[in-house]
């Protein structure tokens, strides 16, 4: 009884992050509407946790005392849906898999394998977006700037892994614990590079780079007093 409670009240704090996680960009988002443009940002964060809380909500309906992983979730798909407008990707990949993976798994599987074989996809996808962010990893060590890293969304990530392998330790549900696990080390990762990164002085123009490299001498039109 104590550990149901334990890994209700767990559970309900995981909820707290997981939403935090999910609104984490909106400055990133108020930042692209205001200048119009997308300029360097990676859309792919933002597509897989959309996915990832589609069949992490599918799962949770399925498996008996789901609720809380189907409910944050929920919210996930709401909140990812209003971020998103790379309207084909998202749906190839949020309406056409998702809807494949429910009907296979509904039409072709038996209870217990079928939950089986949902907790599997969504590990997959858990770790793809606990990972996602690093696809910035090559612009932010080529400009030595994390500004197209967004921290907050790193570090809830980060704090949304480990809770969520707790919870799953208590609850001894390795679909959920495993993917978290590796979230939380991945979260750590981008924090580190966010660490490294973050007081670095940023490189100059990519192409001023490249005249430099051909032996150019690069002059200022202005003198500085």
């Amino acid at each position: 009884m104590e550990i149901l409670s334990l890994s209700f009240f767990v559970g309900i704090i995981g909820n707290v992050i997981s939403v935090l996680v999910f609104l984490s960009p909106i400055g990133t988002f108020e930042r692209i509407i205001k200048h119009k443009s997308t300029e360097d940002f990676q859309s792919l964060p933002y597509i897989c946790t959309l996915l990832n809380s589609s069949l992490w909500t599918y799962y949770g309906i399925t498996k008996p005392g789901g609720l809380l992983v189907a409910t944050v979730n929920g919210f996930g798909i709401f909140v990812e849906a209003v971020y998103l407008k790379t309207g084909v990707l998202v749906g190839i990949l949020n309406v056409g898999f998702v809807a494949a993976a429910i009907v296979v798994t509904q039409l072709a599987l038996e209870s217990e394998t079928q939950i089986g074989a949902i907790g599997l996809m969504c590990s997959g996808l858990n770790i793809i977006m606990y990972g996602s962010p690093l696809a910035a990893m090559k612009t932010v060590v080529t400009t030595k700037s994390v500004e197209y890293m967004p921290f907050f969304l790193s570090f809830f990530l980060f704090l949304n892994g480990g809770i969520w392998a707790f919870y799953a330790s208590l609850m001894h549900d390795y679909f959920l614990g495993v993917p978290n696990g590796i979230g939380c080390l991945l979260g750590t990762a981008q924090l580190l590079l966010y660490a490294i990164y973050k007081n670095a002085k940023p490189s100059n123009n990519t192409s001023l780079q490249g005249l430099m490299e051909q032996g150019w001498q690069k002059e200022p039109l202005i003198s500085q007093c």
